[in-house]
């Protein structure tokens, strides 16, 4: 377990999720999903890398995913990374309206909360 790998994902997810919230301010809804993505991704990275997991890419962040939810009985785990990872989508398509940018944006806050516990 690095610790001081996990402290630094830690806090690229907080700047990310500030970031989010200052895009989404400035109605740039692709780059506040990218950086709500981001906040999300970084801080399963940090709760697996406390836990010597692999993390390297979207199918191990699922899979982190999915043992977290084991380890914590908490299946909203599972349900609020699908809405960041929707977030990650958008960045590319574009398809969300503010509305949903938004919507979505608290459901990754509240993951973000919790796995801050985790990581």
């Amino acid at each position: 377990m690095t610790t001081e790998q996990a402290v630094h994902y830690r806090d690229l997810s907080a700047g990310y999720l500030r970031k989010a919230r200052a895009h989404l301010a400035e109605d740039d809804l692709t780059q506040a999903s990218e950086k709500a993505w981001g906040a999300a991704a970084t801080l399963v990275k940090a709760a697996a890398e406390r836990r010597g997991w692999q993390h390297d890419g979207h199918r191990n962040l699922w899979n982190v995913v999915r043992q977290l939810v084991g380890e914590t009985g908490d299946p909203d785990l599972r349900l609020e990374f699908g809405y960041a990872q929707t977030m990650h989508i958008n960045f590319y398509e574009a398809a969300m309206n503010r509305e949903e940018v938004e919507e979505y944006l608290q459901h990754v806050e509240r993951l973000v909360a919790k796995l801050d516990d985790l990581a």
